[in-house]
């Protein structure tokens, strides 16, 4: 499975991305291994994830969602 995930940065800022298993690429954020704009927004907490059987179409999606304001990404969350 490919997931769409939002996590929570310690700023309090959002940061979207995909991943097939959740757990090990939010202990990669946490640990500095992940994404640049984490690195120095640790820790981090995983918010919201959504699942697809398809890369191509959690990459869509996490295009989708990144377009969003944050204002509709926290409708978003708040919506699941």
């Amino acid at each position: 499975m490919n997931y769409v995930y939002i996590l929570e940065c310690a700023d309090g800022t959002l940061y979207t991305g995909w991943t097939t298993c959740p757990e090990k690429r939010i202990q990669a954020h946490n640990s500095g291994k992940g994404a640049k704009y984490t690195r120095s927004r640790r820790p981090v907490k995983l918010i919201y994830t959504e699942e697809y059987a398809s890369k191509s179409d959690a990459l869509r999606r996490e295009y989708e969602i990144k377009q969003l304001s944050r204002a509709q990404k926290l409708l978003l969350i708040k919506n699941r």
